[in-house]
């Protein structure tokens, strides 16, 4: 059986100390799908960019769709991204981190933590859909 990012990435997120972009970004760079340093820029990306904008699991697949796809690649990522925003708002009609998380107080919580690997394992799903996808067209 081949490794998902949906299969490393919640592990990540909830035991290893990793936050939701970071986790995401781990997860394909392990898979060896992109540069493993690419994980330090997902930081930023983290709790909604800081402000609890977008959803940084949201990010951390949007930055590897970028790193596989962006310019000087295929330069698919834009029609790519706009595929991820439609399915993961089927599933949870909104990327902003503010509003998926309005029930948490506590931004550090167990609670909101478990909350958010749901947020994880999602955007790793729907990322490994796609890029599984994409190969198949190849």
């Amino acid at each position: 059986m081949d490794k998902k990012i949906y299969d490393l990435a919640p592990k990540y997120f909830l035991e290893e100390g990793y936050s939701c972009s970071e986790s995401i970004v781990r997860a394909a760079a392990d898979l060896g799908l992109i540069d493993e340093n690419i994980v330090s820029i997902a930081t930023s990306f983290s709790g909604g960019m800081g402000n609890g904008c977008l959803c940084g699991a949201v990010a951390g697949a949007q930055i590897v769709l970028g790193y596989l796809h962006g310019k000087y690649k295929d330069n698919t990522s834009r029609a790519l991204a706009k595929d991820f925003y439609q399915r993961f708002t089927q599933k949870h009609k909104i990327t902003c981190c503010k509003i998926l998380t309005k029930n948490f107080k506590d931004f550090h919580s167990q609670e909101r933590k478990n909350h958010c690997v749901n947020m994880v394992y999602d955007s790793a799903k729907i990322l490994d859909e796609i890029l599984s996808e994409i190969k198949e067209r190849v």
